[in-house]
């Protein structure tokens, strides 16, 4: 057992006690976090005048709200160096998205397995928070706008160690067959009924469950699909689904362009220049650029102050997924360009379009120069 940190002081009203001779008082109980190291039952012995029953509960069960805000709130410091972290997304119709990860037996965790998204701490990642971020970005190019911390997941690595899992939970509505998978065979969604059917270990289906007990989904639709995969006409054979990028042409009076310098560690374009861009969710463009620009660099854009400048239809090489890249200007905004996620963008700088860096990005090189054309709409990628 490691002692990690002492993080709260409870204190509380105590009624006198005339026949022990013991006035009314306050009483001060010091909180202190420990951690096991290993998954084998300890054995405890209980001071039964002090104490009527002890159970080991994960954090988000808690009962007392107060202490379960403390525990969650924990800094990232407290977790051992090895920390992890998953996502927990679910959407409306109260489902969960699983990963069924590759079979690889003795070269990964969990082969052939259903389980979250996510993955290790990295030396770049601020908290695990950041961590969750990346690895889904990494894994599937998705970002969620809210991730929430919603518990502590503990697995058993190799040598019979306990690992700790910090769980965020988000909401999101999209297809998971339009997500561009990096690692793993596949995702789905499954609902809480349907996981005795997975092989899946007995955890996550534990926390899946306990999350889905204290977040009802809202009445599903009778057709038994969402109200967006009602609304969508079923594909025609051949048809290819594009992904749809927002991009931010910010130009300073000046002429000179943002443009930022991607993390080395990139699953895109490393260590390359590129404007300030993001997926489309589920959400209109507009408002995807608004919310990429706020997270990403703390930049305030309002929407009446948004035009379309290009829009450029590209793919990186032959069999790829094709992508739709809408590229918007800014005509006022406030704030200056901060690095907000550092894992993704390491550097920002104004450029001028006459002398723009070599490593940029080579569809946001043609974009910029067909903008500064007046041309609206361009082509980059496809066989001749």
């Amino acid at each position: 057992m490691q002692l990690i940190s002492f993080f709260d002081i409870d204190i509380h009203d105590i009624d006198a006690r005339p026949g022990k001779g013991e006035p009314g008082h306050q009483h001060f109980d010091l909180r202190f976090l420990f951690r096991l190291c290993t998954t084998t039952e300890v054995p405890l012995v209980l001071q039964e005048e002090e104490v009527g029953g002890i159970e080991w509960r994960p954090v988000d069960r808690v009962s007392s709200p107060s202490l379960r805000d403390k525990l969650l709130k924990l800094p990232p410091k407290t977790e051992p160096e090895a920390a992890n972290a998953s996502a927990l997304i679910y959407n409306d119709r109260g489902k969960y998205l699983l990963h069924l990860r590759d079979y690889f037996p003795g070269e990964i965790w969990e082969p052939g397995m259903w389980s979250l998204l996510g993955g290790g701490r990295e030396p770049q990642d601020a908290t695990l928070e950041h961590t969750v971020r990346r690895e889904l970005a990494e894994e599937t190019g998705l970002h969620i706008a809210d991730l929430t911390p919603f518990g502590t997941e503990y697995a058993s690595d190799d040598a019979g160690a306990s690992v700790p899992i910090a769980i965020y939970a988000g909401r999101w509505n999209g297809d998971p067959r339009e997500l561009s998978l990096t690692e793993g065979v596949m995702l789905a969604w499954f609902a809480p009924d349907d996981l005795h059917r997975l092989r899946i270990a007995d955890t996550t289906s534990d926390l899946v469950r306990r999350h889905a007990a204290s977040h009802p989904a809202g009445p599903a639709p009778q057709s038994g699909l969402s109200s967006h995969e009602e609304r969508r006409p079923a594909s025609p054979h051949g048809t290819v689904l594009n992904v749809i990028g927002v991009h931010l042409y910010l130009e300073r009076p000046d002429g000179t362009v943002l443009l930022g310098l991607r993390h080395p560690d990139s699953a895109f374009a490393p260590s390359t220049w590129h404007v300030l861009a993001g997926h489309c969710e589920q959400e209109n463009a507009i408002t995807c650029l608004i919310r990429e620009a706020r997270e990403e660099a703390g930049l305030h854009i309002e929407r009446q102050d948004v035009e379309l400048v290009h829009v450029i239809h590209h793919i990186d090489k032959a069999g790829d997924r094709p992508r739709m890249g809408l590229f918007f200007r800014a005509r006022a905004w406030s704030g200056k360009p901060e690095l907000r996620e550092p894992d993704k963008c390491t550097q920002w700088k104004f450029w001028d379009p006459a002398a723009l860096p070599d490593n940029l990005v080579s569809y946001t090189r043609q974009a910029i120069a067909k903008i500064q054309n007046g041309d609206l709409y361009s082509e980059t990628g496809w066989p001749a």
